[in-house]
């Protein structure tokens, strides 16, 4: 199970930490990615980071204001988001697959979702 928290109402320019914590099973077992969905769109990739936490992706739309990281021992997914903006308000999932691939971007390949928390940007 993943368990994605830290969302909230924020301003314009500010910044948020989301945590995905997985229970069950060690979220170093999977590669773990973030997607966000926002009302009345379809729900798209943000990042991805690998089982070992080597390799991260990132939508080119977030490059420079978001990190993922992970931090094993806590079997936790972290998503620093700086610098949103509006178009950043979503609701944000993490999302647990087997392994890591050219595949990480697409929604299909991952075998595991959290619940979701929403962040709400306001300009």
């Amino acid at each position: 199970q993943l368990q994605a928290s830290g969302g909230g109402l924020v301003q314009a320019g500010d910044s948020l930490t989301l945590s995905c914590v997985a229970s069950g099973r060690t979220s170093s077992n999977y590669a773990m990615g973030w997607f966000r969905q926002a009302p009345g769109k379809e729900r798209e990739f943000v990042a991805a980071i690998s089982n070992s936490g080597g390799a991260t992706n990132y939508a080119e739309f977030v490059k420079g204001r978001f990190a993922i990281s992970r931090e094993t021992t806590r079997n936790t997914v972290y998503l620093q988001m700086n610098n949103l903006q509006r178009e950043d308000t979503a609701v944000y999932y993490c999302a647990a697959a087997f392994a890591y691939s050219r595949h990480y971007a697409s929604e299909y390949y991952y075998n595991y979702w959290g619940q979701g928390t929403q962040v709400t940007v306001s300009s």
